[in-house]
Formats: C-alpha cells, structure tokens, sequence
C-alpha cells in the first residue's frame, strides 16, 4: 500500500504535447530524493520475491524508473529505444499509443529464453507501450513477471488492453481516476 504522497510531486501540464491532453511530468517527483527513493524503493519491493533477472524500460521517461529499480533488485537493465538509436540488430514492434503511433525496438540479444523480466515505466496510459513490450519479449521467450507504473491513466481502461496481452501482473503507485 503506497504510504508516500506520489501525487503531489507530479505537476499536471496541460495541452502538452496536443491540446486536450494533460501531460503528466514525472521530473518534479524524480528530482525530489525523499520521493523519488520512495517510488524507487515501493515498486522494487513489490516484485522483490519475483525472480526478476532483467528490468525493460521503455524510451525515455522509463529510463528514469526502470534503471534504478533494476539496480535495487540486482538485475540487469534493458532499454527498451525508438527507432535508430540502437546500434546492433533489434526486434521492433510497432504500437498506437493515447496520441499517435509509434515503434519500439529492442536488441535481438536483449534477454535469453530463461530471463524473468519486470516491465517498469513512468506512466501507462492506453497500454499501448505496454502491450508492444510484451511484444518484444515474446522473440525470446522469456517470462515477464509484472509491469510496474509510476502512473495508471484509469480512465483510460489500460489494463483491458494489456491483460488481452499477457497475464502478467500490473502494479502501478498512482491511480488517475
């Protein structure tokens, strides 16, 4: 159960990137040590007992999250890029997301069929980025033991969409109704 007040380092911007979204940035709550160490420490702990030998993050704001909760539970850290910004071969995934679409891609070494990985991003909203990660994981037939969010766009329904994807668990500190 989340102790740690989340949402009030997270500040609201509206109309960003498109009118009629309100972007939600993350950069007030990681720049707050108590805040950032919380969320760090709560979504690691949550899948501590979970086996978890890789960590995925999808580019870019997952970055932020997904590496350092690699590091408190002793895995290693994937990322997860957009196009061109990986330098060998790559699996890619195309994907819609709550404004657009996109293309994840990841490398053709990433992980090994015997990996257990914890997918971890700032935000999910449409669970798009989600399901596209699932994806990718699926090349190399490894197990995904959970997603771990900063965020949940609730109103958004993103967990039928992933859980029409994998079985895997969803855990996310804040609920945005």
């Amino acid at each position: 159960m989340t102790m740690f007040d989340y949402e009030s380092l997270i500040t609201d911007i509206p109309d960003y990137p498109n009118p009629g979204v309100v972007f939600k940035d993350i950069t007030t709550l990681v720049k707050d040590p108590q805040g950032f160490a919380c969320a760090v420490d709560e979504l690691a702990d949550h899948f501590r007992d979970a086996g978890v030998t890789k960590v995925a993050g999808a580019e870019a704001r997952g970055f932020m999250v997904a590496a350092p909760v690699a590091y408190k539970l002793g895995a290693g850290f994937v990322p997860v890029r957009k196009p061109g910004k990986l330098p060998r071969e790559v699996y890619s995934q195309r994907y819609e997301l709550e404004y657009g679409a996109d293309c994840l891609q990841v490398h053709q070494d990433a992980f090994k069929p015997d990996d257990v990985v914890l997918l971890v991003d700032d935000l999910v909203a449409t669970g798009g980025t989600a399901v596209a990660q699932v994806k990718l994981c699926e090349h190399f037939g490894c197990r995904i033991a959970g997603m771990a969010f900063l965020m949940e766009l609730d109103f958004l329904k993103p967990r039928e969409v992933i859980e029409a994807a994998t079985d895997a668990e969803i855990f996310s500190l804040v609920h945005v109704k």
